[in-house]
């Protein structure tokens, strides 16, 4: 399903981007820093037609990097299922990056301290104590990054559009579905996302250390 390919997709590159840029954020201090971490925040107070026009503007076939993208792919990126990958990454980044941060944070400092002293390199600090003390945040960001992206509509139809079998992603086709009459098939595909959506997120209460007993 092109739906499945486009979120696996988007939530995978909002975990690289989004984890490298939280483990990154959490070890330095520099001015501008708020300023920064505000910027990538802001997809998520940003109504989806917004991002998806900044999208357009940045990578469609008149942006400068639109026009890199076609003279080396052949091919423009807008209206392809590569478009909804990035308008679902970019709506999700913000989730992954502040969950990620968040678990990094919460690692006791004295224990990574502990590690460098011994003579671990940054790469063996984050492998072998960062990453293992905050496995359930990053759980927690991925759940959240692929139902974001699942969920994604507003800038995936105005950067990616609805072309079925190309970009019509779920909640592009409930949109269709509901706008032509087809109550019976947009309720069967609302109630499938409904029911992704509630096992994903009881998987991340399962997994959170009160979550069984609350």
């Amino acid at each position: 399903m092109l739906s499945l390919k486009v979120t696996l997709c988007a939530s995978l590159i909002a975990m690289l981007l989004g984890g490298s840029l939280a483990w990154w954020m959490s070890r330095v201090t520099f001015k501008g820093k708020v300023l920064l971490e505000t910027c990538f925040m802001l997809p998520l107070v940003l109504p989806p037609t917004v991002i998806g026009f900044l999208l357009l503007s940045g990578l469609g076939r008149k942006s400068m990097a639109g026009r890199l993208i076609e003279s080396l792919f052949h091919a423009p990126v807008v209206f392809t299922w590569w478009a909804a990958v990035i308008a679902a990454a970019t709506v999700a980044f913000p989730l992954v990056y502040q969950t990620m941060k968040a678990g990094f944070l919460s690692i006791d400092a004295d224990l990574v301290d502990a590690g460098r002293s011994i003579g671990a390199n940054e790469w063996q600090v984050l492998r072998h104590i960062m990453l293992p003390l905050s496995s359930q945040a990053i759980f927690t960001a991925y759940i959240l990054g692929f139902a974001r992206a699942l969920g994604e509509f507003g800038a995936t139809m105005m950067f990616a559009g609805n072309i079925p079998g190309r970009t019509q992603t779920l909640p592009t086709a409930i949109y269709v579905a509901t706008d032509t009459g087809q109550q019976g098939l947009a309720w069967a595909w609302t109630i499938m996302m409904i029911i992704i959506s509630f096992l994903m997120l009881l998987m991340t209460r399962a997994r959170s250390p009160h979550g069984m007993s609350s």
